[in-house]
């Protein structure tokens, strides 16, 4: 029998090179389809005077036109209602409607496929048994299901790999954390900012030590915190438990994951998506490790919606090393490192939030919360920092602000202003936070 060249039963273990031809074959196949399907790759492809048949090589790939949210909120405004003639497939084949947060525009509309969704399912399959998920695993899911996608896709691997799943869709944060304890949950999927603020009710409202309450691993999504040393810390101190980052994103699927090694950085899924980083300034694409740039990517199996190459604007950059569980698929480094519209200069030098949520998370006498904004004061740049003390520490409250100061300078290069709020007072979050401002853009 002719071996498939679409599925392999050890693809996380793949010889690279059998994985680069595997990643190539897989690419000409989703762009064939596009071009054959989808009216508005079809139109993309040709005003760009490239056909399919272009592409036999990695470097042919660059070749290829990217997209953006901003194409696809374009796509959107022509037929079919509501996805726009990037649609791949008939509107009766679509079972499965999600949309973006829209926390940077006009959301976009997400179609899938009975197949699209199996495929989501089966990437975030890879994700939680790689995290140690198994059947003798109790899942509790703390999120508000909607038409964001969150851990939508995490409840149906869950499932798929035998864990028991507990929804805890419309309970508020007290009432979950109940339900973990009284149901004995061994795992829940939740963002870092999520993930602590449970931790807090539990303790300040309930009484409950979350440690005491039998959680063996949690997965993080939606923020890049469970990537940020400090952050991971805090979180696996208040569970005593393993914390496991991973990254996706509506339009693209669950392309990277933290295995139980937990090497300092995300796989990606080399066999469901094909990640390139993009120099911001010359636009080349990275091959060596340490240097970040902006992620490109291209989910290959996707149809009702095609994910090929998407500017996803996450900063990321390869490892200089490979993890020790043995999978072959490439590490990125620290994660994803940031968001190129949040990547921003003040003063000259170019600021990335989470160097600041790193500070921040290293001083325990401050609260899990904390918000940042940057505006103009005359002429000049200038940034605002809010956090909270935490309760009995306000004889620390001069000394530590300079400490705070120092360790600022020394990790971004910049002056900071900062106000300490009494404890409580500063915006809690429930899914993506939105700490970082920078009124200069209004």
């Amino acid at each position: 029998m002719r071996e498939n060249p679409y599925w392999n039963p050890i693809l996380e273990t793949m010889p690279e090179e059998k994985l680069r031809r595997l990643q190539l074959e897989k690419f000409k196949r989703i762009l064939r389809w596009a071009y054959d399907r989808s009216p508005f790759y079809r139109r993309l492809y040709r005003e760009a005077g490239l056909e399919p048949e272009d592409i036999k090589t990695f470097e042919d790939i660059r070749k290829v036109p990217k997209v953006d949210k901003d194409k696809l909120r374009e796509s959107q405004q022509r037929g079919p209602f509501p996805y726009g003639d990037i649609l791949a497939v008939p509107l009766e084949e679509v079972v499965e409607f999600r949309q973006t947060s829209g926390t940077t525009g006009v959301p976009v509309y997400q179609a899938d496929t009975w197949a699209d969704w199996e495929w989501w399912s089966e990437c975030w399959a890879y994700i939680l048994y790689a995290q140690g998920y198994r059947s003798t695993d109790r899942v509790f899911i703390p999120f508000g299901y909607n038409v964001f996608v969150a851990f939508w896709a995490g409840h149906y691997a869950a499932e798929k790999i035998g864990c028991e799943v507990v929804p805890g869709g419309v309970l508020d944060t007290e009432a979950r954390v109940l339900k973990m304890k009284e149901l004995r949950c061994t795992a829940f999927m939740a963002t870092p900012t999520y993930v602590l603020g449970m931790a807090a009710t539990a303790k300040e409202k309930l009484g409950i030590d979350p440690r005491d309450l039998g959680i063996k691993r949690i997965t993080c999504a939606g923020e890049p915190g469970a990537s940020i040393p400090t952050t991971k810390r805090r979180m696996e101190e208040a569970w005593g438990c393993p914390v496991y980052d991973h990254a996706g994103a509506t339009e693209i699927g669950a392309w990277s994951y933290e295995c139980t090694h937990q090497p300092g950085g995300l796989h990606v899924n080399e066999a469901f998506f094909l990640v390139e980083i993009e120099d911001l300034e010359t636009g080349e694409i990275i091959e060596e490790p340490g240097r970040a740039g902006k992620m490109v990517i291209t989910a290959f199996d996707r149809l009702a919606k095609p994910c090929i190459r998407f500017d996803s604007k996450d900063i990321i950059k390869w490892a200089d090393h490979r993890c020790e569980c043995g999978r072959t698929f490439r590490v990125i480094d620290g994660g994803v490192i940031g968001r190129a519209d949040d990547i921003t200069k003040v003063k000259g030098v170019l600021l990335a939030p989470t160097a600041i949520e790193e500070v921040v998370r290293a001083f325990p006498e401050l609260s899990d919360e904390f918000e940042v904004i940057v505006s103009k004061r005359g002429d000049l740049d200038d940034i605002l920092l809010k956090v909270e003390l935490r309760p009995g520490l306000e004889a620390k409250k001069e000394e530590l602000v300079e400490r705070l100061k120092r360790q600022l300078r020394l990790k971004t290069n910049l002056g900071y202003r900062i106000e300490v709020h009494p404890y409580g007072t500063l915006p809690r979050y429930e899914v993506k936070a939105k700490r970082f401002k920078d009124l200069r853009k209004k």
